[in-house]
Formats: C-alpha cells, structure tokens, sequence
C-alpha cells in the first residue's frame, strides 16, 4: 500500500514498528514424507554421494557453479570448505520411508533486519524428483520462514536458460519478477539470472494449497498424484 508524503510524493507504507527476523534456527524440520536436517559431513555425506553419484552424466549439476564431484573424498572436500557456514546454512533433505539423504538445499543470502531470505543450491537427486518429498521439503523451509521467522519475502533466483529450474520456481508458487542479465560469470559462462519471489501477504493462500497437496487423501494406491499443486 502506497501513502503521500507531506510535499505530495507516492512512498511507501510505514514500517516503523518493524523489527529484525530472527536467523533461521540449525534445527531439524520433520514433515509427512520427509525432514530437513543441518548438514553433517559424518552424518549425511555418504549418502548424498550415493545418492547424487546415480546421475551418470552430471545433468543435475549443470547451472550450479560446483560439481560434480569424482569421488566420495572431493565431494566431502567441498562439503567442508563451502557448506558448513551460517550463509548459506545447508539443509539435507531426508527420506522418511527408509531414512536415507536424498538432497539438499539451503537458506542464503539471508537479511533479517529486513526480512528478506533466498532459497538456493536447490540439488535434488534423481531418487527425489518429482516426489512428494522433492515438494514437501520447500514447503517446509518456507513455513520455517513465514511462520515461525516471520519473514516478508522469499527468494528463488537461477540461471534464467535452466527451465527445469524456472518451472519448479513456478509450480511451487514463487512469482517471476524478471531477468538480471549478465548477473555473473560461472563455470566460464554467462548466467542471467531469473529472478522469483513469495511475499508474506501471498503465504497464507499458498500454504492452503501445499497443505491440500500434501495430504495423503491426494494420492492413490500406487502415489499417483489426484489433484495438481497448481497456483
């Protein structure tokens, strides 16, 4: 909501009552189908290396600016040199059907003072994709933010040629708000990055349809989905 100022000039709503978000807990989330936990090199990495080792040709690492990782040993290398930081703070993604880590994702770039935090380094393995747990475990980052955090806004930003990547931002009801072209330089390439966004105002309506989505009722006896997530 815009307002006037006292000389006529449109500016935004006050937010003068407006206090720090608290920083993202390391702490476990658990859902229906899955939970998140803080990485932990002893804990999770060799089976984020089986898992993510299935993907023969490295096609799932394409537009990140890392991997893929030849062994177990390099793979843990990176683990302990890039993702046991407070930013990003890396969540592992387990598989509550037999226990086992399956992906990752992170919080980033994370602001509190203004309540703004991104979703990145989104890697699911070929196990996880197109699961209930692949979508149950966005939500459940989200919920931790808007909730629990009370954050205003969520990022998801990528490499805007990775489709894969801007429809997932779409089906999981982020909103595109453009291209940044020329944004870095990765892997010796381009990227213009896409940039996506879900505001504290559009969570209510979004968690409803997660929520319907998630529940059990929505699938049948082999899993098949009844009803799409659609926003």
């Amino acid at each position: 909501m815009f307002k006037k100022n006292n000389i006529g000039q449109s500016i935004g709503a006050s937010l003068s009552e407006w206090k720090n978000c608290p920083v993202p807990p390391k702490q476990s989330i658990n859902g229906q189908y899955c939970k998140l936990e803080p990485l932990s090199i002893s804990e999770h990495s060799e089976q984020l290396f089986e898992a993510f080792v299935d993907d023969s040709d490295g096609h799932n690492w394409t537009y990140l600016a890392y991997g893929p990782f030849s062994d177990l040993s390099s793979f843990c290398d990176w683990l302990k040199d890039s993702c046991l930081k407070d930013d990003p703070q890396f969540q592992v993604i387990i598989d509550k059907t037999n226990n086992k880590a399956l992906g990752m994702a992170s919080y980033l770039r994370i602001k509190p003072n203004v309540g703004v935090i991104e979703v990145g380094h989104i890697h699911y393995s070929n196990k996880m994709q197109r699961t209930r747990v692949a979508t149950e475990a966005m939500y459940l980052m989200m919920a931790r933010v808007f909730d629990d955090l009370g954050y205003r806004r969520y990022e998801w930003k990528c490499d805007a040629l990775n489709k894969k990547s801007c429809l997932a931002a779409l089906r999981f009801g982020f909103t595109f708000e453009g291209i940044f072209r020329q944004a870095t330089i990765y892997k010796g390439r381009n990227r213009d990055t896409a940039w996506y966004s879900i505001i504290d105002s559009e969570w209510p309506a979004i968690k409803k349809k997660y929520e319907f989505w998630l529940n059990p009722q929505n699938f049948d006896k082999t899993g098949k989905q009844l009803n799409s997530l659609i926003f």
